[in-house]
């Protein structure tokens, strides 16, 4: 039995997002021309490289063992594969992205219930369908090879369902945004026969971890600063941490170092009130990785 793990890395949007995610866990994974497997630093994995829409069925029918594609590509396949991780990351944001139901400016049509016996264009074509006939509103679901949006403008549908992250791009091409279908993430799935071998397992389970301790860590930063001993108790109140401050003395000093952890959204606001109640020698750093 062969125990090197197949991973599908998806290619397109997440391509350049996942490989460097990828880099920041520890993995090294080399793209060479347009070679579809490329080469990683791991001997116990064997990369290959394929659409995000078509990974889940490669991962359920064992082609390969694990890959990283859409919680919307999961549903619009209807795969039976075992989610092992969910991992929020994508080209331009750490949020999910959504699927939208999105119409003209200026049309009519203001819920969903107002589509009945119009035409929708959209590259989620089951599960628009599921989603509408489990609503009991007849739709005509159209695929769309791409530039979705104009086939509002271009009068070839009605109405689009289409993904985006921040609704920018939709608004631009003249579109109003009526409804939210879904939200989605990339997910780390595996072939359930993968999940059963103890190898390929452990395996799975190490990239999973330390993807999500990468993820962690684009979001956290270190904090260290030096503290006199009388603002001490003060400084720590005002502090975050994933369990409590580290705080040890300088030596024959009545100062102490203290080193926390804090979320990269508080550090502008936290800095200036750390300084203002006596902290000193404040130093921000980046973290790779947090487990």
């Amino acid at each position: 039995m062969n125990d090197k793990l197949k991973l599908g890395i998806p290619k397109g949007s997440l391509e350049s997002a996942t490989i460097s995610l990828f880099k920041r866990s520890g993995w090294t994974i080399n793209v060479n021309g347009r070679s579809y497997f490329p080469e990683i630093n791991d001997d116990a994995v064997e990369c290959a490289i394929c659409r995000a829409q078509e990974m889940s069925r490669y991962v359920e029918n064992g082609t390969l063992d694990a890959g990283l594609t859409g919680k919307d590509w999961i549903a619009e396949n209807g795969s039976d594969v075992h989610v092992v991780s969910d991992l929020v990351y994508s080209k331009v944001s750490a949020r999910p992205a959504k699927w939208v139901l999105a119409v003209g400016y200026d049309s009519n049509i203001k819920k969903i219930e107002d589509l009945e016996g119009k035409k929708i264009s959209t590259e989620l074509v089951e599960y628009t369908k599921r989603y509408f006939k489990e609503r009991n509103i007849n739709v005509t679901v159209e695929f769309s090879w791409g530039a979705t949006e104009a086939k509002i403008v271009s009068g070839l549908a009605d109405a689009i369902v289409e993904v985006t992250e921040t609704g920018s791009t939709i608004k631009a091409h003249g579109l109003r945004i009526i409804h939210e279908l879904m939200q989605t993430n990339t997910r780390l799935i595996a072939n359930h026969k993968a999940w059963e071998n103890t190898k390929k397992r452990d395996k799975i389970e190490q990239i999973a971890l330390l993807l999500k301790g990468a993820l962690l860590g684009e979001k956290l930063v270190g904090l260290k600063m030096n503290v006199p001993e009388e603002r001490l108790e003060k400084i720590v109140s005002l502090l975050p941490s994933l369990n409590a401050p580290t705080v040890s003395p300088l030596y024959q000093s009545k100062w102490f170092s203290v080193e926390t952890v804090a979320h990269i959204d508080i550090i502008r606001d936290l800095i200036p009130e750390l300084l203002k109640n006596g902290a000193e020698g404040i130093i921000e750093y980046p973290l790779n990785k947090v487990v």
